[in-house]
C-alpha cells in the first residue's frame, strides 16, 4: 500500500482496525504525514473521526475497534481516500465483508461515491468473480500482500 502513487498523493486516509479475517495494516497508521481517519458504527452509519497512534481505542459495535466518539469528526471534503476492509473481492473490485452493509451505505451516499477506493484483501481471498447485488459498488484498485 506504501508504495502506491495513490496511496502517497494522499493527504486524509479513511482505514479500518482489523477485524477477524481482514488484513491488518496498523503499521501505516505511524505514518505521520498522513491524517488518519477510523469509522465509528452509528445507528446502520459509519460515522469517521481523526485518530493518532496515542489517541485512546474502544471497542463498539460487534466488537469492532474504533476512536473514542469526542474525538474530531472528519468532513467528506477533507477524504482523499478510503481503504476499505474486504473478507473477500474480486477482479471486478466488487467486495465481501461482515454482512452489515455499512460500506455499501457509504459508497452509494452522495459526495462519498465519488471518493477514491482502495480494497485490501488477503491474496487467498481475493477471486476471479463475487455474486453481486444491486446496490454493490465496485472499488477502483485492490491490494493484497502480493498484489498492488
Amino acid at each position: 500500500i506504501q508504495n502506491s502513487v495513490i496511496f502517497n498523493q494522499a493527504k486524509t486516509i479513511l482505514a479500518f482496525f482489523s477485524f477477524r479475517q481482514e488484513p491488518d495494516i496498523s503499521s501505516l497508521y505511524t505514518n505521520t504525514n498522513k491524517r488518519w481517519g477510523f469509522p465509528r458504527c452509528v445507528d446502520k452509519s459509519l460515522v469517521w473521526h481523526f485518530w493518532q497512534p496515542n489517541d485512546t481505542i474502544n471497542t463498539g459495535a460487534y466488537g469492532i475497534k474504533e476512536p473514542h466518539h469526542e474525538a474530531p469528526i472528519i468532513e467528506i471534503a477533507e477524504v482523499d481516500l478510503i481503504l476499505v476492509p474486504c473478507v473477500g473481492c474480486d477482479v471486478q473490485g466488487y467486495r465481501l465483508g461482515y454482512g452489515g452493509g455499512y460500506y455499501d451505505r457509504l459508497l452509494n451516499s452522495p459526495g462519498w461515491d465519488q471518493k477514491l477506493t482502495m480494497g485490501v484483501v488477503f491474496d487467498f481471498a481475493y477471486v476471479s468473480q463475487l455474486p453481486v447485488d444491486s446496490w454493490d459498488k465496485p472499488l477502483e484498485r485492490v491490494i493484497t500482500e502480493n498484489r498492488d
